[in-house]
């Protein structure tokens, strides 16, 4: 993982390194307590950010070269993670598909996601540098119940950007509503 690395110390800007960094802890501590792979987990928290911060025309560049759906044309919130798996597997040979997928989804979860892809999704929302409403309580739920914690964290996505008239990608939707089926949100 010396590649990621390197790329993470040349192309980062010190808050991306240090919220990636963060999240790898997290997600590996994450792991640790529910048994999951933890080298999976730290993989997937060192490449999931790798194209968050770019300019958009770089990210359009790329959604075009590499046939992705124009929705994801202008939206880097989206397209980041996307792009991240694809580069990932094409460019340093990763062919395990929970690596890929915890990071094609942790911005936007879906239906039945993994344990892993569950664990990347909350350590990038949970790492201690993240401060907004509820935080505190998704943080303690993360390592009680990962379903719940997922859940709750996905509502308040929900909430965020319906207040905020943002585009709700339908994995988000499917993802809530699968593990509500699953298991019933029990938050506010």
């Amino acid at each position: 993982m010396d590649c990621i690395e390197e790329y993470i110390e040349k192309n980062f800007s010190e808050k991306r390194k240090k919220h990636t960094y963060d999240v790898c802890k997290t997600a590996k501590a994450l792991a640790r307590h529910y048994g999951a792979d933890e080298d999976k987990a730290g993989t997937a928290a060192l490449f999931h950010d790798m194209f968050r911060g770019m300019p958009d025309r770089i990210l359009n560049f790329y959604v075009r070269h590499l046939d992705m759906d124009k929705k994801y044309l202008d939206n880097s919130n989206l397209a980041h993670g996307k792009l991240a798996a694809l580069i990932m597997e094409r460019d340093y040979g990763i062919s395990d598909d929970d690596v890929l997928n915890a990071v094609r989804y942790h911005t936007t979860g879906r239906a039945h996601m993994s344990e892993l892809e569950k664990i990347m999704y909350l350590a990038d929302a949970i790492e201690p540098g993240r401060d907004y409403p509820g935080v505190k309580e998704i943080r303690n739920m993360a390592y009680q119940d990962l379903d719940q914690a997922v859940l709750l964290s996905m509502h308040s996505t929900l909430k965020y950007i319906r207040g905020n008239g943002f585009f709700l990608d339908e994995d988000t939707l499917s993802a809530i509503d699968y593990l509500d089926k699953k298991g019933g949100y029990n938050g506010q």
